[in-house]
């Protein structure tokens, strides 16, 4: 199997595509980690559970507690039985980055790839490609909340029609406002459950405390509408009232004229506050001293 072509990084891709299945699924071989990839492991762990308790939603919290993964990188197969109960989801392990059209497929079954490979000594704090701590750490304590884990069932269904019809791009944007980098307003305040936000010591606390960026409620067809960062901290976030939404709203939509009218469009720029919208306005999260 060949590494994918991909225009989500432009470094050459990492991991071993050698002996993925056709699914680009392989085994984790958890005994291969080594002492020091555990010990790296921990300390990403501890650094983030820690913003997270401060500035992370509940639902995250809570996710991240019935999975007790501190202790080292965890086994797929234990997660498994954790989610396979909850909500029916499974994790998968893959080298890396894989096509589009397959991770739709994963998802519309209710399997989730996760990289099998952890980040170097030097990359603790930035990383350009997505590794095991950012995919497990980040997206599988979400995948124990019943709203998300149908929102990405949802979502891996809709791939296919998005690809058909010229409009990835735009479907990509929703997947990136809310499962990477959404927040949602809580009664402590703004709360952080993205992927991206919550396995980022940075981000996680400049998304939900700093007063000076934009911050918008939800709205799915603005979000397909809107540009996002890749190289540094979002300009622009989507604040979520409930998980429920996430689903609720975008059942309501009929995609199909939404890309048929703008798919052509250039997108309205990351951090753009269009004449006439109102930036939301909620409690932001206490910064820490």
């Amino acid at each position: 199997m060949e590494k994918p072509g991909t225009a989500k990084s432009e470094s050459e891709l990492r991991g071993d595509y050698s002996q993925a299945g056709r699914d680009y699924t392989v085994a984790q071989d958890w005994d291969a980690y080594s002492p020091e990839e555990h010990d790296r492991w921990r300390r990403l762990y501890e650094r983030q559970s820690k913003l997270a308790e401060l500035y992370a939603a509940p639902q995250f919290l809570d996710g991240l507690k019935r999975l007790d993964c501190s202790y080292g990188i965890p086994r797929f197969e234990y997660a498994n039985m954790v989610l396979k109960e909850a909500t029916g989801w499974q994790l998968v392990a893959v080298p890396g980055f894989i096509p589009d059209e397959i991770f739709f497929d994963h998802l519309a079954a209710r399997r989730f790839p996760v990289t099998r490979w952890i980040r170097e000594e030097h990359e603790l704090d930035y990383l350009v490609e997505p590794d095991i701590f950012h995919d497990f750490f980040g997206h599988v304590p979400m995948l124990l909340d019943p709203s998300v884990a149908d929102f990405l069932e949802a979502y891996g269904k809709a791939g296919r029609r998005a690809m058909e019809m010229g409009a990835l791009d735009m479907l990509a944007r929703i997947y990136w406002y809310t499962i990477e980098f959404g927040l949602i307003d809580s009664k402590k305040g703004l709360k952080a459950f993205g992927a991206g936000i919550v396995s980022s010591a940075g981000e996680t606390v400049y998304s939900v405390t700093d007063p000076d960026v934009l911050r918008l409620p939800f709205d799915p067809e603005r979000i397909m509408k809107t540009a996002y960062r890749i190289d540094d901290f979002q300009t622009n976030y989507f604040v979520l009232d409930s998980m429920e939404q996430l689903l609720q709203r975008l059942v309501e939509l009929d995609f199909g004229p939404i890309y048929e009218t703008w798919r052509d469009s250039d997108p309205i720029p990351a951090g753009t506050l269009l004449e006439g919208e109102a930036a939301w306005r909620g409690k932001l999260a206490e910064k820490a001293s």
